[in-house]
């Protein structure tokens, strides 16, 4: 991790993967209609290990673990409640064998996934903070037992399930980076928190969110065109590394809509800018795949433009 750290330290651009649970999808493996993409860990192992071999190969400095759907209060609706642990811990198995078979011997690193994402059952459309607290906390141990280099948190929407996600990854030890998700308000000019029907500002919530903790902020599973206003937001309340990887495409729970899907010339181009604007750790998120990474790796800037003033 030390090298990550000093890469980052000297402005350079650092690749991600792509989208793990559409780029299943892409390759037929059917998602769950509660737990989406986590219950792939239990189903379809090898797939999850050859899409993770297949963004190494494309360039990915950094991969991340199937684990956005497998916290327990996502996967108990699914049937696999007693399995979060087991499941959680193959993962970044999976990963890390990924990386020794595809690896040439360049420095690799298996970030451990853990969102705000919640199943699509009436019983867990809010989650109580004392469960928020718990599961977090869990399903961070348990990526950090079974080896992951850092944690990632996923599609953070609001000050809440990150302060909760922040501390529970931060008692780990690892280092922890913060991804947020973001939307346009119907005004068509506020950039507001993702979730739905609540149209709560990111600009002073920023800041609120990221004082429990974070060495790299940014904004992920957001529409490409959302990433500029709300990148800017970001980089004007943060000093730290930053990050950018949007999706494209839309959801239908289960299955990902592959509807108007950005080319990876059109990719490369949208990450240009983020590079430019100071953004030094690029990937995708969901519709995003292999040739999109592959692409940022072979033409994205080696490093951010020096900061003047």
């Amino acid at each position: 991790m030390q090298e990550l750290v000093e890469r980052l330290g000297r402005g350079e651009v650092v690749i991600l993967d792509g989208a793990m649970g559409t780029e299943l999808q892409r390759r037929g493996v059917p998602m769950d209609r509660v737990a989406w993409s986590g219950a792939a860990i239990a189903t379809h192992p090898q797939v999850i290990r050859a899409v993770h071999e297949d963004y190494i190969r494309a360039g990915a400095d950094i991969v991340i673990t199937n684990t956005f759907g497998a916290s327990r209060h996502v996967l108990e609706p699914a049937g696999l409640g007693e399995r979060v642990g087991e499941l959680n811990q193959n993962a970044v198995t999976l990963a890390r064998e990924a990386c020794e078979a595809a690896g040439d011997g360049q420095p690799l690193y298996v970030a451990g996934s853990i969102s705000s994402f919640l199943p699509e059952d009436e019983e867990f459309a809010e989650l109580p903070a004392e469960i928020a607290r718990a599961n977090y906390r869990e399903q961070a141990e348990n990526l950090a037992e079974a080896g992951a280099d850092l944690i990632i948190l996923e599609m953070m929407m609001d000050v809440e399930n990150t302060t909760f996600a922040v501390e529970a990854a931060t008692a780990t030890g690892l280092p922890v980076w913060v991804g947020f998700s973001c939307r346009r308000a119907a005004d068509g000019e506020t950039i507001v928190f993702w979730r739905e029907g609540r149209d709560v500002p990111f600009a002073p919530a920023f800041e609120k969110a990221m004082a429990a903790g974070g060495v790299v902020a940014g904004v992920m599973h957001s529409e490409v065109e959302t990433l500029v206003p709300a990148l800017s937001i970001v980089l004007s309340r943060w000093s730290g590394p930053v990050a950018a990887y949007a999706h494209s495409g839309h959801f239908t729970m289960p299955d990902w809509q592959f509807v108007d899907v950005i080319s990876p010339d059109g990719y490369l181009a949208a990450a240009e800018q983020w590079v430019a604007m100071g953004a030094q750790v690029i990937g995708g998120c969901c519709g995003i795949g292999p040739d999109h990474i592959r692409l940022l790796k072979e033409r994205l800037p080696k490093r951010i433009p020096q900061k003047t003033g």
